[in-house]
């Protein structure tokens, strides 16, 4: 499969409710997401991923392989990646968050900020691409889209000259992002949860 961003197709916001529906099937046995989500029902699921596909559709870039939605991408620009509440009210991702379960926000925010004070000491000064979420539909995984998603990320990074920024929760996605050239600056414990995150980078 090709690598390009000509070859895919870019999401528009008549997209982000399906493109984070999406995203939840793509992740629902994912270790931390489903630490996160336990006890909560499903409809009440949804914004934590509608939440940066909104936020990336203002303020970065969304792809997926075609309009069928077969997998999503969602990335920004590094100065970008800090979602303040200015940017979510303008981009609309503040509403798509609050359709989350509140404990399950509550519990988002300490889990999450090791990840955050991370990316921001180890990316400081540099210009990156942070890909804040990829996910494929389970029916569709195994069948090359998020190598196509990916490929065309870092062609994009490469034409830039900019690195790229990510982290994943599964071992297995860390050995497939380093077929693709990434490399773990680290592996934490996640509060709370205890469960561990890998961070990465490919740079050019």
């Amino acid at each position: 499969m090709s690598g390009k961003l000509d070859d895919l197709y870019r999401l528009q916001k008549k997209d982000a409710r399906r493109a984070g529906a999406v995203l939840i099937a793509a992740f629902q046995r994912d270790p931390v997401w489903s630490a996160i989500f336990a006890g909560v029902a499903p409809e009440q699921r949804v914004g934590a991923f509608e939440t940066p596909v909104r936020y990336c559709l203002t303020y970065g870039e969304v792809y997926a392989p075609s309009a069928a939605l077969e997998g999503v991408a969602a990335w920004v620009p590094g100065e970008l990646a800090d979602m303040t509440l200015w940017r979510m009210l303008v981009s609309g991702a503040i509403w798509s968050a609050m359709k989350m379960d509140m404990a399950a926000m509550r519990k988002m925010m300490p889990v999450f900020a090791p990840i955050e004070k991370d990316r921001k000491a180890t990316m400081r000064g540099k210009p990156y691409l942070y890909l804040l979420v990829i996910g494929v539909a389970p029916h569709f995984q195994g069948q090359g889209f998020a190598g196509k998603l990916l490929r065309a990320l870092i062609d994009k990074s490469e034409r830039a000259g900019v690195s790229i920024y990510l982290e994943t929760e599964t071992e297995s996605n860390v050995r497939m992002y380093e077929h693709f050239g990434f490399e773990v600056v680290k592996e934490i414990t996640l509060p709370i949860i205890n469960l561990p995150m890998w961070e990465l980078t490919r740079e050019v």
